[in-house]
C-alpha cells in the first residue's frame, strides 16, 4: 500500500514562482540573488502556513545553486540542488526553536558555523519558531548574529515577531508575510484538485478558502479532509456539512423576519438552526459576519470587501438596498456586545434569544428616535454644579409703570386651596424674593407663585412688612412681594428666598466663634480649643480652608463638618460653600531624651554621669553587646 502525503508537503512549492501569495518578498529576494546584495541575516515573519519555512527553504537552496536562472531561480539540476531535494545537503542546517531552546542548543549551533562549508558558497542556518528561544539563548547568539562569516547566512522564521528582542531584530533583515486572499488560495487549489483529478464546484473551494483565513496550510487539509469525506467529489453541500458552516440562507431568512418584526418566525428559525447542532455563539458570530457584508454592500466602492462566495453576491447587494444604514451599525454593535458577553451568560440558548428579541424590535426603537428622517443625536450632558445662581434684577428696578406688564400674560393653569383652576401669574423678568416652581428655574418667564405643596419650611407673613411699606412707598415704586401677597396672600403661601452672602472673614469668623461658643456649652472642650487655635483662609467664593497645628486637631474639627457647614450655610444662605482642612506643618515635637538615644549611646552617658560604672567594667573585663 502507497503511503499518502498530505497536499501541504506533496505540492510545497520549490522555487520562488511557485509561492502563492507573496510576490512581494520572492521579487525581493529572487533581485538580491541576480545582484550578489544578501544580507547575513533574514527575519521571516507573519501568520502560520503562508511560506515563511518555504520560502526559507527555497532561499538556501537557490543561493547555493552552480546555476542559478536569468529570474534568480534554481535550476533544480546541479549537485547542491538534487542533494537539497533528497534531504542530504551538509550546507544546510534546520534548527527547531521551540524544542532547542536552551543556551548550550545555541552555543552547539555557533560552534557549527566556525566550519567552512565542504562544498557550495554559503552555509544556511534556518532557525524555525525562533520566538520560542530563551532570553540568555538570545543573548549568546547576538555577536555571532551581528559579525558571522562571510559563508553564514542566518534565516529566522517566526509567528510571533513581538516576543523577538530588539537586539535580534536590529541585526535582521525584516520579511513580513501577508495573509493569503481568497482569489489566490481559490486559483491554486483549483490547480491541485486539477493533478489530482479530483471533481470540485468553484462554491466549494470559495468555502474552503473563507474558512482558511488567509492560511494555505490550513486550506490544503481542509481539502484532503473533504476529498476523504466525499469520495473525491466536492459539493457545495457537503462542504457545508464537513466544515459546520451555516448556510448564508439562514441569515437571509432570518434578516427577513426580524426587519418585518415577524418574532415568531424569528424565533423557530433559531431553534431550528438550534436543533442542527449550531452553538449560540457560531450563530452570533455568523449573524455578525452577515450583517457586516451588508454594511460593505451599503456602497459600490466598499462592495469589493464583501467576504462570501460569489453565488450570493448579488442576493448581497439587493438586500444592502433596501435596509437602511442606521439599522444595520445598530445591528452590527448589538451582536457585538452579545458575542463579547456569550461566555458569562449561564443560559446560552436565552442570551442568544435576547439578542434576537432586541433586533427584532431594533427597527421600531430606531424610527422612535428619528426626526425629519435623521438620527436624533444624544446631546451632552454639561458638568455637574452643586447649585446654579443667577443674576436676579433689584426689586426697585421694577417701577410702578412696569408693574401691569408683570401680570399680564398667562401661565400652565394652577390650584388654590379649594381645588379651583385660576390663571396664575407669568412675568416676563425674574421675580427676586419669589420662590418659583422646579420649572420656572429654567424659563424665567413663567410664574413665580407656588402651591402650598410646594412651598418651603420657611413662608413670610401675607401682611406687608414694614420694610416692604418703606420700599414700596420710594419714588412711585412699589414692592412686587406685597402686590402679591395682597392679591393671593389667602390662597396662596409666598416664600421669600433670600439671595446668598458673599464668603467674607468678618461673617465667616463670627460663624467661627459661635460655633466654637456652642462647642464649649455642649462640654467639648478639646473640640473647642482646636477651634480657637485654627486659622482660616478664604479661597474663593465659595471655598474656605481651616489650618490646624496636628492630625489630632484635624480628626476633631472633621468630627464636626457637617453641622459646622450647616451653621455657615444658614448664615450666607448659599449650600455651595464648602471647607477643607490643612494639617501645619509646624516644628519638631519634643522626644524624650531617653527615647532618642540608643544603646551604645545610653551607656555612653551613663559612665559619664557615674564614672563608677565604667571601673567595674574595666575591673571585672566585662564586654558590653550593644
Amino acid at each position: 500500500m502507497e503511503n499518502f502525503v498530505v497536499s501541504a508537503r506533496k505540492y510545497r512549492p520549490q522555487n520562488f514562482n511557485t509561492v502563492v501569495g507573496q510576490s512581494h518578498i520572492t521579487t525581493t529576494l529572487k533581485n538580491a540573488i541576480l545582484n550578489n546584495h544578501l544580507a547575513h541575516a533574514f527575519l521571516f515573519c507573519g501568520p502560520r502556513g503562508v511560506g515563511k519555512t518555504t520560502c526559507a527553504r527555497i532561499l538556501a537552496k537557490t543561493i547555493n545553486c552552480t546555476h542559478v536562472t536569468k529570474e534568480g531561480e534554481a535550476c533544480n539540476t546541479c549537485e547542491s540542488c538534487v542533494s537539497f531535494e533528497k534531504g542530504g545537503s551538509l550546507n544546510i542546517h534546520e534548527l527547531d526553536a521551540a524544542s532547542n531552546n536552551s543556551v548550550d542548543d545555541i552555543r552547539t549551533l555557533v560552534e557549527q558555523v566556525r566550519f567552512a562549508p565542504q562544498a557550495g558558497k554559503y552555509k544556511v542556518y534556518i532557525v524555525d519558531e525562533v520566538h520560542m528561544l530563551s532570553t540568555s539563548a538570545f543573548n549568546a547568539f547576538l555577536k555571532t548574529l551581528e559579525e558571522p562569516p562571510p559563508y553564514a547566512i542566518f534565516i529566522l522564521a517566526t509567528t510571533e515577531k513581538h516576543k523577538i528582542l530588539p537586539t535580534i531584530l536590529s541585526r535582521c533583515q525584516i520579511f513580513d508575510f501577508r495573509r493569503i486572499n481568497s482569489n489566490d488560495t481559490v486559483t491554486h487549489l483549483e490547480e491541485i484538485i486539477g493533478k489530482e483529478h479530483i471533481k470540485a464546484e468553484k462554491n466549494a473551494l470559495q468555502l474552503i478558502a473563507q474558512k482558511s483565513e488567509g492560511c494555505m496550510r490550513d486550506a490544503l487539509s481542509i481539502l484532503d479532509k473533504i476529498v476523504s469525506f466525499s469520495n473525491g467529489e466536492l459539493t457545495y453541500a457537503n462542504t457545508l456539512e464537513h466544515l459546520n458552516i451555516l448556510d448564508e440562507a439562514y441569515y437571509f431568512k432570518l434578516l427577513d423576519y426580524l426587519v418585518k418584526q415577524d418574532l415568531t418566525s424569528a424565533m423557530l428559525l433559531y431553534d431550528e438552526i438550534n436543533q442542527k447542532g449550531f452553538e449560540g455563539d457560531m450563530v452570533l458570530y455568523g449573524l455578525a459576519s452577515f450583517i457586516r457584508n451588508l454594511l460593505v454592500c451599503k456602497d459600490a466602492a466598499s462592495a469589493k470587501l464583501l467576504e462570501s462566495i460569489e453565488g450570493w453576491r448579488e442576493q448581497y447587494l439587493t438586500t444592502a438596498a433596501d435596509i437602511s444604514t442606521p439599522y444595520l451599525v445598530s445591528a452590527l454593535n448589538l451582536l457585538n456586545e452579545a458575542e463579547i458577553q456569550f461566555k458569562m451568560a449561564r443560559n446560552k440558548r436565552l442570551h442568544v434569544e435576547m439578542a434576537i428579541i432586541k433586533l427584532n424590535f431594533l427597527q421600531q426603537a430606531i424610527e422612535l428616535s428619528m426626526e425629519d428622517n435623521q438620527l436624533v443625536k444624544k446631546k451632552l450632558i454639561e458638568s455637574h454644579y452643586p447649585i446654579r445662581l443667577k443674576k436676579i434684577l433689584p426689586l426697585s428696578n421694577i417701577s410702578v409703570n412696569q408693574e401691569a406688564k408683570l401680570i399680564i400674560e398667562t401661565a400652565p393653569v394652577a390650584k388654590n386651596k379649594n381645588k379651583e383652576p385660576i390663571a396664575p401669574i407669568a412675568s416676563k423678568v425674574t421675580l427676586p424674593k419669589v420662590a418659583a416652581l422646579e420649572s420656572t428655574l429654567e424659563a424665567p418667564m413663567e410664574t413665580s407663585i407656588v402651591s402650598p405643596t410646594k412651598v418651603a419650611t420657611a413662608s413670610i407673613p401675607t401682611s406687608p412688612s414694614p420694610a416692604t411699606n418703606s420700599s414700596s412707598n420710594e419714588g412711585n415704586k412699589k414692592n412686587l412681594l406685597a402686590v402679591l401677597q395682597k392679591k393671593y396672600g389667602e390662597k396662596y403661601e409666598i416664600e421669600e428666598v433670600i439671595e446668598s452672602l458673599p464668603l467674607s472673614m468678618e461673617l465667616l469668623r463670627k460663624c467661627w466663634d459661635d460655633y466654637t461658643q456652642y462647642l464649649e456649652t455642649a462640654l467639648k472642650h478639646s473640640a473647642a480649643g482646636t477651634f480657637k487655635f485654627a486659622v482660616l483662609t478664604i479661597e474663593d467664593e465659595t471655598h474656605f480652608t481651616i489650618t490646624v497645628p496636628a492630625l489630632t486637631a484635624q480628626k476633631f474639627v472633621e468630627q464636626e463638618r457637617m453641622n459646622l457647614l450647616e451653621k455657615i450655610w444658614d448664615s450666607f444662605h448659599n449650600r455651595a460653600i464648602q471647607l477643607n482642612i490643612l494639617v501645619a506643618a509646624g516644628e519638631k515635637e519634643d522626644v524624650p531624651l531617653h527615647l532618642s538615644l540608643n544603646s551604645k549611646q545610653k551607656y555612653e552617658r551613663m559612665a559619664a554621669q557615674y564614672p563608677l560604672i565604667a571601673e567595674l567594667k574595666v575591673k571585672l573585663n566585662l564586654e558590653v553587646y550593644f
